[in-house]
């Protein structure tokens, strides 16, 4: 089983304005290789970003830009499942991307936070933000650090498919469907023809 975490902080409420990339690439449930870089988003920094981590125009002085970094990230996100908790690093990647026309890297993206929800009950509805699924698993690290959440989302995948027996290619089939449906049931879609707004059973 193989895939590589990822995770970005932003300078600003613009998901594009990458400030920070972390990733990590696991095989066989282990890590076998990591890399993390300060970037400098060429955007303003917002004090309310600054204050959840810590990253400012200081730090990032003298960084690369995202240009210069994005072979770096398509070597390690190319032709692999890539892991992110939540849709929010996923959107950043493809919109800084498009910021400067660069190639898409070609890759399988799997959301952890859906995972959680369809992992643990109780996190099925509220609670399944990384810091408080780590702390439910007492797995400890330094959040907002764009490398330290990409291994604390790896750690929560894994601890999901130890609980669930799912592989990776289990997961990407049962991400979606229904949180309560059994895995391998069929999926279930909103009928949105002009006179229903019942469900129905697709094949």
């Amino acid at each position: 089983m193989e895939f590589v975490a990822i995770d970005v902080e932003t300078a600003n409420p613009d998901v594009a304005s990458i400030c920070q990339v972390g990733l990590a690439l696991y095989r066989d449930g282990g890590l076998v290789e990591e890399w993390k870089a300060y970037i400098d988003p060429e955007a303003h920094f917002s004090g309310m970003n600054i204050a959840v981590h810590g990253i400012d125009e200081v730090k990032v002085a003298g960084c690369p830009t995202l240009p210069e970094v994005s072979d770096t990230i398509r070597r390690f996100l190319d032709d692999r499942v890539s892991l992110s908790h939540t849709g929010f690093d996923r959107a950043s990647i493809r919109q800084a991307f498009d910021r400067y026309a660069l190639t898409h890297p070609r890759c399988t993206w799997l959301d952890s936070a859906k995972v959680v929800r369809r992992t643990w009950v109780e996190f099925s509805r509220r609670g399944y933000g990384l810091g408080n699924v780590c702390a439910h698993l007492g797995y400890t690290y330094g959040a907002h650090d764009a490398l330290e959440d990409a291994k604390a989302a790896a750690h929560v995948f894994h601890a999901a498919v130890e609980r669930t027996g799912l592989d990776i290619e289990g997961w990407l089939e049962r991400v979606t469907q229904p949180i309560g449906a059994a895995h391998g049931a069929p999926r279930t879609r909103r009928w949105r023809g002009p006179r229903s707004a019942g469900r129905r059973i697709e094949p």
